[in-house]
């Protein structure tokens, strides 16, 4: 009898965990996560042209929000930083149809 001896108890088998897939990569192979991706990007592009336009404090206070067919989200942190921005939407709006991406923007407030 060739057993193990005792005191090594006995051989316990666990199953193989297979290796974490990238987030990125993930993105690539699902065809809904890919659109969601695009779309993220396509928000931060936009953010990145108005910036200039965003007044210094003002730009910390913002950030690109959804994006779908009826137009694009912009969150701001609080009520003031809101208001501010429904002033400026004209100029902001006129420099996204300079860089060829006319659309409505839409000021919402970060929910908290």
């Amino acid at each position: 009898m060739s057993s193990a001896p005792r005191y090594l108890g006995p051989k316990v088998h666990r199953a193989s965990v297979p290796s974490p897939t990238p987030v990125a990569e993930a993105m690539r192979a699902h065809e809904g996560l890919s659109q969601l991706g695009a779309r993220l990007e396509a928000s931060r592009r936009r953010l990145r042209i108005i910036a200039p336009a965003l007044p210094g404090p003002l730009a910390a206070s913002v950030q690109p929000g959804p994006l779908d067919e009826d137009g694009w989200s912009l969150l701001a942190a609080n009520a003031a930083v809101a208001a501010k921005l429904r002033h400026l939407l004209p100029r902001l709006e006129a420099l996204l149809a300079q860089a060829g991406l006319p659309g409505r923007i839409r000021v919402k407030l970060v929910q908290k």
